[in-house]
């Protein structure tokens, strides 16, 4: 599976935490804003015929702290889809260059939009992906 989606932000001070790095929490919404904008782009916004997605577990290997007015790149795809699971990664870059800030996988399950029941992931949604 390798569709890729990115794009740039530039930190900003509502970011930081105490010691002036992004702080934790904002690298985890900017993972759940990638995703969800993948999501969109892939479906064209015409997400009411699709599941809803619930995150099961974020892993976060921090790799350089990333500070106020830093551009980053952020870029995602879904690495893997099984029964009612996939996989996502989201890594950010400082933009333009190949420094690795922060590398997040992160577990998602597919659900019914109205049981909220785990659904095994269709072809349809597979195929969206690579």
């Amino acid at each position: 599976m390798s569709k890729t989606y990115q794009y740039d932000l530039q930190v900003k001070k509502e970011h930081l935490d105490a010691l002036e790095h992004v702080n934790n929490v904002q690298y985890l919404q900017w993972v759940q804003e990638i995703a969800g904008a993948h999501w969109e782009a892939l479906t064209e916004k015409e997400t009411d015929s699709y599941g809803i997605w619930v995150v099961r577990s974020h892993k976060i290997d921090y790799k350089r702290p990333a500070k106020q007015n830093d551009w980053l790149t952020l870029k995602t795809h879904v690495a893997l889809t099984q029964g009612f699971l996939s996989e996502r990664i989201v890594k950010i870059y400082f933009k333009d260059t190949p420094t690795l800030v922060a590398l997040c996988t992160t577990q998602w399950c597919y659900l019914d939009a109205s049981t909220q029941k785990l659904l095994r992931i269709p072809n349809e949604i597979q195929r969206l992906f690579s």
